[in-house]
């Protein structure tokens, strides 16, 4: 398989470092990482990807009909879905506690090329508030099928539709909230608005953990051409993108033990970046009809999602909100804030939000200053 590095002691031009920072923001998990090549000016529509093989697994397995798909269900760690598909399935309950004794229940989507596991840092805490999570594997990742494929963000979004469903079954009465970090962030975002078409979560609120909203509006025309073409001449080519400096987390432990994890996927087709791309498209368009509760957690440091993308989709919610939304911008908070070393505090402040949305958090990092902040997050000179 062809494989594609860029060295790191090579100076690069404008161009270039853009698509090594496009790279790095959808490959959160450095080191090692993906390279990835930047946005497209390619269609939308992931129906689109039928185009020369791009990268749904739906081009490469055949559908199960519905009269043959089991019922959807949560089964000896699988949540097998409304098609049959059997994703791992990972939960963290408070201790000692039986489903009535549970107080909130968290359903978290994880980000690009990661799995699951991602969660266990922030679950460990949120049981300690009483709080239950479920993770599931999503398509393409992990040890789900199609492992590297690009699934479809219909799909993603008609998977938490139901596993919501199957939550609220399982905790009547349980306020149920929906998290999402970096790519599970626009994922979350997509399915909450209906954007692809599926029937929408029933959650009480969504948490949007440094969201993946680098769409194809907040990109140059260099990088848009060039997945156009390398989605479309080379889709195979997978691209990896060690050497390239940038942090995700301050918590170096942490991310040598994602490196060494074999579940965490260490290279990129390039049709996935593509789909990738499409949808945070949908997400950053999705963003005036995100009307719901929400919480938005963004960190200073973060050198994976730009920060003049996620002003953009901040600029671009309801201006006159029925819900009430909070903003939190953690000043030493980098891209795998949940995982950084302060992470249980950012966790500590998820919690209280889903116990009380009224509270001030722990951490002190939602002032009503910042809540009227404009733009938000803050311009840093030192960065953008």
């Amino acid at each position: 398989m062809t494989r594609y590095r860029v060295s790191a002691g090579r100076k690069r031009e404008p161009a270039i470092e853009l698509l090594v920072r496009f790279g790095a923001a959808v490959a959160v998990l450095l080191p090692p990482v993906l390279l990835l090549m930047a946005a497209g000016c390619a269609p939308t529509i992931d129906d689109d990807a039928r185009l020369a093989g791009i990268g749904t697994a739906r081009a490469a397995n055949s559908k199960i009909t519905a009269a043959a798909a089991p019922a959807p269900r949560f089964s000896q760690a699988r949540f097998v879905t409304a098609d049959g598909e059997r994703l791992p399935l990972r939960v963290w309950l408070p201790a000692g506690l039986i489903p009535d004794g549970v107080r909130a229940v968290v359903l978290a989507l994880h980000g690009f090329n990661d799995y699951g596991n991602a969660f266990a840092m922030p679950a460990a805490v949120w049981a300690e508030h009483g709080i239950a999570t479920y993770a599931y594997d999503q398509r393409g990742f992990g040890e789900a099928p199609s492992r590297g494929l690009w699934p479809g963000r219909a799909p993603l979004a008609a998977d938490v539709a139901t596993a919501s469903r199957l939550l609220r079954r399982l905790y009547p009465g349980r306020p149920i909230y929906l998290l999402g970090e970096s790519m599970g962030a626009a994922v979350a975002i997509v399915a909450m608005t209906g954007e692809a078409g599926m029937p929408l979560p029933d959650v009480d609120g969504v948490i949007l953990c440094a969201p993946a909203v680098w769409g194809r509006p907040t990109m140059d025309l260099v990088p848009r051409l060039a997945l156009f073409a390398g989605a479309r001449l080379f889709p195979a080519l997978t691209l990896t993108g060690r050497g390239l400096g940038l942090m995700p987390s301050d918590n170096m432990p942490m991310l040598r033990a994602l490196a060494r994890d074999p579940l965490v996927l260490k290279e990129t087709r390039i049709d996935a970046v593509f789909g990738l791309v499409d949808l945070m498209d949908a997400a950053l368009a999705a963003a005036p009809r995100l009307d719901l509760p929400l919480l938005l957690q963004y960190g200073a440091r973060d050198d994976i999602m730009p920060a003049y993308a996620v002003r953009e989709f901040v600029e671009a919610l309801p201006k006159h909100p029925v819900r009430a939304r909070r903003l939190v911008y953690y000043r030493d908070g980098y891209h795998l804030l949940l995982r950084d070393l302060e992470g249980a505090a950012v966790a500590r402040d998820i919690a209280l939000w889903m116990l009380d949305r009224a509270a001030n958090l722990p951490s002190g990092e939602d002032s009503a200053q910042q809540q009227h902040q404009h733009p938000w997050p803050p311009r840093r000179v030192d960065r953008d």
